[in-house]
């Protein structure tokens, strides 16, 4: 379990940086340095969480935390498609990031199913 739970933490800190790196492209106007906001702190609170998540002090404290993860997973993935339907940010700078967004709420969905189920 741990190295699953080593790499799923990479990724979710690699997801963030991913995230801050489109921040550059945002902060000209008031309304990306709002953006930049929702988005920076919905990104980085992903990984946060799931270390939060992996000191979990019973299942059901896990399942919480974990479905934390996955609700800041689902608002960052909204702040980019935002950006790209605004036109803040050209579709192809956020296909990487939407691709990995796409793929952690998986692995995150499949983390909450399963230890509900053993629950």
């Amino acid at each position: 379990m741990q190295d699953y739970e080593r790499e799923l933490g990479d990724r979710l800190l690699d997801f963030a940086v991913d995230v801050i790196e489109l921040v550059p492209r945002l902060q000209r106007s008031p309304t990306g340095r709002y953006v930049v906001g929702q988005l920076v702190r919905s990104a980085s609170s992903t990984g946060a969480n799931f270390q939060e998540a992996r000191g979990a002090e019973s299942r059901a404290d896990f399942v919480h935390k974990t479905q934390v993860v996955l609700k800041e997973l689902r608002e960052t993935e909204y702040w980019m498609r935002l950006t790209a339907k605004a036109r803040m940010i050209p579709t192809d700078m956020l296909s990487k990031p939407l691709a990995e967004a796409d793929e952690l709420i998986r692995i995150v969905v499949k983390s909450v199913v399963t230890a509900k189920s053993r629950s």
